[in-house]
């Protein structure tokens, strides 16, 4: 029996009820970019990339130059004050080079092909205006594509992900090891760049397979068997940790699975956000809200899909929205619950024995710890139903709506159906007073 949350017709609070379909990829399309307000850009296993408006859906280039797979993909503007801003993509392939390209014209700028490993991970420091390229060893680059230094070859297995922390330093995952790097330029007056491994933080049980920044003083990374580790982003200690979302025992007022066994795969951390006072993980099927000043679990859906979330996102309002495996984009409102009043101690017995007070102060201070405790829930408030294999990501365009890409080779634009009715009555309002004015002047 499935103890996933159903919702039906009667959407109320989902505003996407119109779709586009952008055709167009080959093979699964695993990654989502945003270059600007309104347009975004999209790669997959075809080794290709398409450049869309994502107001119309129109598709604005189609950038052929990978044989093999794009296995990463960052935004990179340009941030020099004597040009004009250049809005530029890097793409990571399989084939082991990197390419940059520029979005207004879609052409090729520039392509680097002497990587030993693929490239897996892409980090673009803008206040720099360097980025970084992660595989069997880390690499610096300027926006010319000129390798400016690189580490030694780390491990075979490589760095998975990076994240930017404060004072020119980075976060590399390599395996169960976080790597800390920081960054220097040189004094003399050439583009001389060094750098150097400064920690190694090894509290994690099992391979990182997440990594999130929540602001100049603290990141937070997520590992395979479900641990979820708060560090400081300053001398990199551990600040906290979390490693029982699964655990009935946690969060007793959650009915409980009947389970053999728990799989890596059921426990595994696999996306992590933050809005600066909560993390928001995606941990097998179900959703969590850590909450970093408590430094606790505050809301959960352990059984949030059918199958695994891929991609978590937490909105301005107090929405989530979580996308799956099992094909599905769904949204989530954080709500807190409404606190029922402590029941007073009874009296009698208890008195008589004289046990009355200390209960009665017992029940004040769980009553006191009850009031000053806030506790949330996540309700389902919309279920997208489009997309006939996983969704592997998402971008949340505000008002424009909503981008998903599938292993079903298609990407559709969720679209808010009131807004898109008025924009067509307004459309057709101008249309009729210009067709008006040209009939008076006639």
């Amino acid at each position: 029996k499935s103890f996933v949350q159903t919702i039906g017709e009667e959407q109320i609070q989902n505003p996407y009820t119109e779709l586009l379909v952008l055709k167009g990829h080959q093979d699964i399309v695993r990654f989502l970019v945003q270059i600007d307000d309104c347009r975004f850009a999209s790669a997959g296993d075809d080794g290709i990339i398409f450049l869309w408006n994502a107001q119309t859906g129109e598709k604005l280039y189609e950038l052929h130059g990978h044989t093999h797979k794009i296995t990463a993909i960052a935004p990179f503007s340009s941030s020099d004050v004597t040009e004009e801003k250049t809005d530029l993509i890097i793409t990571a392939s399989a084939d082991r080079t990197v390419i940059i390209w520029d979005c207004a014209s879609g052409r090729q700028v520039q392509k680097v092909s002497c990587f030993h490993s693929t490239v897996k991970c892409l980090t673009v420091l803008q206040r720099l205006n360097v980025w970084l390229s992660g595989g069997s060893d880390l690499c610096v680059w300027n926006r010319n594509l000129d390798l400016l230094c690189k580490t030694s070859h780390l491990t075979d297995a490589g760095i998975s992900a990076l994240v930017e922390l404060p004072k020119n330093c980075v976060a590399a995952a390599v395996g169960k090891e976080l790597i800390i790097f920081r960054l220097s330029a040189t004094n003399n007056e050439s583009e001389g760049w060094n750098i150097v491994e400064v920690k190694r933080l090894v509290d994690h049980q099992d391979n990182i397979s997440s990594l999130v920044s929540v602001n100049d003083l603290t990141f937070v990374t997520g590992s395979h068997v479900g641990e979820l580790i708060v560090w400081d982003a300053l001398d990199w200690t551990k600040q906290a940790s979390e490693c029982n979302f699964w655990d009935s025992s946690v969060h007793p007022d959650v009915q409980p699975e009947i389970k053999l066994s728990q799989s890596p795969h059921e426990t595994s951390v696999q996306h992590l956000a933050s809005d600066k006072e909560c993390v928001f993980a995606a941990v097998g099927k179900g959703i969590y809200v850590y909450n970093l000043q408590m430094k606790r679990v505050i809301a959960c859906q352990r059984t949030a899909h059918d199958s695994s979330v891929l991609h978590i996102e937490k909105l301005s309002n107090r929405q989530l929205i979580s996308c799956s495996e099992d094909g599905s984009v769904r949204i989530w409102e954080l709500r807190e619950k409404q606190q029922l009043p402590a029941e007073p101690v009874p009296t009698g017995f208890f008195n008589m024995w004289g046990f009355g007070r200390a209960n009665k102060q017992a029940n004040q201070a769980a009553k006191k710890m009850q009031e000053n405790t806030p506790v949330y829930f996540l309700e389902l408030v919309g279920d997208l139903i489009g997309h006939s294999s996983a969704v592997q990501m998402f971008l949340y365009f505000g008002e424009l709506g909503l981008a998903t890409c599938s292993a079903d080779h298609l990407i559709i634009l969720w679209k808010d159906g009131e807004r898109e009715s008025s924009l067509r009555s307004l459309t057709l309002f101008k249309k009729l007073a210009q067709n008006g004015d040209l009939q008076l002047k006639l």
